[in-house]
This record gives C-alpha cells, sequence and structure tokens, in this order.
C-alpha cells in the first residue's frame, strides 16, 4: 500500500457498523470507486484479547501484513513491537517514532544495503538461518544481535513458510551456531514460524520444544546471553476466528519449557490485528447472463458481475494468499439466491474474484460487501490497467479514541474536521511512542489495557 502523506481518522458517535458507513457513503449515488472502511477500534479490541490471552508474549505486527500508516500507528500507541523485513519497512515504522529497540529485522536472507541501514538506525536484532547470512553480518553489521531461525512447519498453513526459510533445527542449527561463536557473532535467541494461516496449533509446542534444546546447544557453544524466543505468526485474524485454543498451547508450553523470566517471548502476528478491522465496499458496474453445464451435464443460467476491484488490487489475496472471499450484497434481500461468478475490472481473464457463487440478482450500481479485508490486500495491490487501488475511509468510535488520542504517535492532528455520527457523512480524505525494548524492559501499555476494559 501507498504511503500517503496525510492520515485522516473520523471519529464516531453512537453505535455504527461499517455496512451503515457503506451505505451512508453510496446513497449519494456519486461514489463510483472501491473502498475500504477501517475500524481502528477492532484493532484495539483484539490488541486487548491479545495482552489478555498471552501476557508473556509481545506482540511485533509484522509489517508486510497491512502497512497502513493509521494501523501500524495505532499498533504503536498501544505498545507493539514491529517486525520488519526491509529497509523501507524500517524506515516506516521509525517515522512515527517508534524506537529502533522496537524492531526485529524478521526477514533471514537481507540486502546488504538494509543490513547498513538497519545498523545506521539502531536496529540491532535481527534473524538468520544460513552460513551466508552469518557471514554478511559479519562484515556489515558484526555487533548484531542474532536470532537464529528454525523451521517448524504447521500440518497445514494458508501459506507455508519453511520451504523458502528456516534451518532444520537438528541438523544445521548447532552448525550455525557454533560457526556464529567463530565468526564472534553473539546470538540472542530463537525463532520459528508456522506458516501463515495456521491450521493446527500443536505445532507450536513442537517448535518451543526445539528452542529449549536449541538454548542448550547455544550456551554450550559460548553463546552465554541466550534470552529470547520468537514464536512467529501464524495466528487466525478473520471475524470468527479467535486465538484461545493456540494461546493455551503457548502458554502450557511456555510454563513447561521457559519458566524463567529472564527469557523474553515475543510473536509475529500480522493477520490476526489487521484482517477483520477491514471492510471492502465494491460496485457491480457490469453484468453478463450466459448459460453453462451443471455437474450433471444440465444447462444452467449463469450470471458474470463484473465488479470495480479484482486481482490485480484488493483480491490479489486470492492469488498470492490462498484466501477464501465471500460476497455479501450490501442491502440485504430475500430474493433467491442464483448461480453467479464475480470478475474484476481488468481487461485479463484471470481477473476472476468469485469463479462460482450464489448470490441474490444484482442490479447495475448495486454495491457487494467483502468483510476480513485487511491482511495481504492493499500492500499488493496495483492500479493495472487504469483502475485505482482502493481509498481506506479509517473510523473509530469517540470511546476509543478519547484513549488512543492521549498516546504518541496518533493525536488530534489525525481526525478529520468535526466529529461525526453514523448518519453523517465520512470524511473521503484518503489514508495509506514509548514502549518497550526488545532486549530487556516490560511492555507499558498497562494504562491502554486497563482503560479499554
Amino acid at each position: 500500500m501507498k504511503v500517503v502523506e496525510q492520515e485522516c481518522i473520523t471519529v464516531m458517535e453512537g453505535e455504527w457498523t461499517p455496512d451503515e458507513v457503506i451505505r451512508d457513503i453510496v446513497e449519494g449515488g456519486t461514489q463510483e470507486d472501491p473502498f475500504y472502511v477501517m475500524d481502528l477500534g477492532e484493532v484495539v479490541a483484539r490488541y486487548r484479547r491479545w495482552k489478555e490471552l498471552m501476557p508473556r508474549v509481545e506482540p511485533f505486527y509484522a509489517v508486510k501484513c497491512n502497512d497502513d500508516k493509521l494501523l501500524v500507528s495505532t499498533l504503536a500507541a498501544l505498545g507493539a513491537g514491529f517486525d520488519c523485513a526491509s529497509k523501507a519497512e524500517i524506515e516506516l515504522v521509525t517515522s512515527i517514532g517508534v524506537e529502533p529497540e522496537r524492531i526485529i529485522f524478521a526477514n533471514p536472507a537481507k540486502m546488504a544495503s538494509h543490513i547498513r541501514y538497519a545498523s545506521a538506525m539502531g536496529v540491532d536484532v535481527m534473524t538468520f538461518d544460513s552460513e551466508t547470512e552469518l557471514m554478511k553480518v559479519k562484515q556489515y553489521m558484526p555487533h548484531a544481535q542474532l536470532v537464529i531461525r528454525i523451521r517448524c512447519d504447521a500440518e497445514n498453513a494458508q501459506c507455508p513458510l519453511g520451504i523458502k526459510f528456516g534451518c532444520d533445527a537438528v541438523t544445521e542449527a548447532p552448525r550455525l551456531l557454533k560457526l556464529a561463536a567463530v565468526l564472534g557473532l553473539e546470538v540472542i535467541g530463537v525463532s520459528f514460524h508456522v506458516g501463515s494461516g495456521a491450521g493446527e496449533t500443536g505445532v507450536y509446542a513442537r517448535a518451543l520444544g526445539l528452542c529449549r534444546a536449541l538454548f542448550t546447544v547455544a550456551r554450550n557453544l559460548g553463546h552465554a546471553r541466550m534470552r529470547l524466543v520468537d514464536v512467529g505468526g501464524g495466528f487466525p485474524g478473520g471475524s470468527h476466528t479467535d486465538i484461545f485454543e493456540v494461546s493455551q498451547v503457548i502458554n502450557a508450553s511456555l510454563e513447561e519449557l521457559f519458566p524463567e523470566r529472564g527469557v523474553r517471548v515475543i510473536a509475529e502476528p500480522g493477520r490476526y490485528f489487521a484482517a477483520a478491522a477491514y471492510t471492502l465496499a465494491a460496485c457491480v458496474h457490469a453484468k453478463r447472463e450466459i448459460t453453462s453445464k451443471d455437474v450433471d451435464g444440465e444447462a444452467e443460467a449463469h450470471t458474470m458481475y463484473f465488479i470495480n476491484d479484482g486481482v490485480y488490487g484488493s483480491f490479489n489475496c486470492v492469488l498470492y494468499d490462498h484466501q477464501k472471499v465471500a460476497a455479501e450484497p450490501l442491502n440485504p434481500t430475500s430474493e433467491e439466491l442464483l448461480p453467479c461468478s464475480v470478475w474484476g475490472p481488468t481487461c485479463d481473464g484471470l481477473d476472476c474474484v468469485l469463479p462460482s457463487t450464489r448470490l441474490p440478482p444484482l442490479r447495475l450500481g448495486d454495491w457487494l460487501v467483502f468483510r476480513d479485508m485487511g491482511a495481504y490486500t492493499l500492500p499488493v495491490a496495483s492500479s493495472f490497467n487504469g483502475f485505482p487501488v482502493p481509498r481506506v475511509r479509517t473510523l473509530v468510535d469517540d470511546k476509543t479514541w478519547a484513549v488512543l488520542k492521549e498516546l504518541g504517535p496518533l493525536s488530534s492532528a489525525h481526525v478529520s474536521p468535526g466529529r461525526v455520527s453514523p448518519a453523517s457523512p465520512v470524511d473521503e480524505r484518503p489514508s495509506p511512542s514509548h514502549s518497550p525494548p526488545l532486549v530487556g524492559g516490560a511492555p507499558l501499555a498497562v494504562f491502554v489495557e486497563c482503560a479499554l476494559k
């Protein structure tokens, strides 16, 4: 997602829902482009839920999931740390006042120029999983505080990552730890990532068991200051998902394997914070009636609906993140659901959002709503064929804002002129601290957590 110069939050008074806001925006008849409604309150609620369920595990938001500056700023205000994978992500996070100690450079295969930039910015903690990366760090940042990334894959995951990153904990990790010691590099911890959108919780217990064993190996090899465990990501983020089950597995494993409180535990949640906060609205601008064959070979009427966002925009998540999206009419109806497909606006035949679904009959100008669209959508979206990337309209309820505005980097300067009620027009401008160091220290977000309960 392109970061814009001016971010704007609309403060809402009274009860409201994303659907109500979308209706208010489109009722005038002038809205033609797709857009998002982003609820900052959802982000705050999820942060609170995380701290309640896993008080020992500090969330370091994975910026790659969604780099909307207001989302990042909100998490910074709440006390989160950040998982950055590139120079640009480090630049974004530090530009809003986040201290470098709150950042982990969690890309095991970094470009030399990005390592030099991290060093210049004071971002000392970074991951590695290979000999070449250790040699690179030795050359460009010998004072780095290193975290070895091991592979431990979930049995099923939306996006497996072990095929690309993570060394074998038994056969490769001890050799790399020894090489780091020979090179005079400091290793302070172990990290893993079970896969984005993991469908298994027991994998965290297996991975933490491997981490415990490597702590012993590392200390025997001379890495005396082992003090960090990074449990990575993989946490669910949809509206109807919860982290209760996985939190129980992680908490129990930590108590068994890492009872000493001198070991700090962090995680890299991305979609957990981003997905449910964003609702996408897209308009039907064309339709085509065709006849196809059903599973029995019988002729069946089928409607192709063309909307103003597609796989080159927000729905790149269908191709690259393996998401299963669902379309809902903005205005509910009791009409019969009929076979149809939903297509994007470009001239590419691959631009298909939903190849087969069922919707009530739609007219040109009708709007569809897609929920849980905040993860791995906007950062990858392009304006291919000249179709714009959807704008983000950021909203928050007045009670939540009363707390957030007192915390850096958010302030009243981010609010659109005037406070509005749900029935008032929403501002049309686009949107895109101080907290714990990574190496020691405790979270300072206690006031926020208490105030929001």
